[in-house]
């Protein structure tokens, strides 16, 4: 029974150095630094066919909502200073 576990023991302490020394066939520069890009992929992308080559309307969307969102947060301040009522909506401030 001792020799059995011992056994046990003995493997599990070999698979655990055989996983530890395993190739992800990856060269790290650096431990957690091993981002490598596939064979043939260009160093610039832009004018590749890995450049996604968005469109400058859909990149300012964002911007666009953010410049509305402050603008009626602005009319809602102007007409609480105002009146002294917090009104949400903002098509029902005259």
């Amino acid at each position: 029974m001792k020799n059995r576990f011992q056994f046990l023991f003995a493997a599990m302490l070999v698979c655990a150095a055989l996983s530890a020394q395993a190739y992800d066939g990856t060269r790290c520069k650096a431990p957690g630094e091993c981002w490598e890009p596939k064979p043939g992929f260009p160093d610039k992308i832009a004018g590749s066919k890995y450049d996604p080559k968005h469109d400058p309307a859909e990149l300012n969307k964002q911007s666009q909502s953010i410049k509305a969102m402050e603008d009626r947060n602005r009319k809602r301040q102007e007409n609480y200073v105002k009146t002294g009522k917090f009104i949400y909506k903002v098509e029902d401030i005259k």
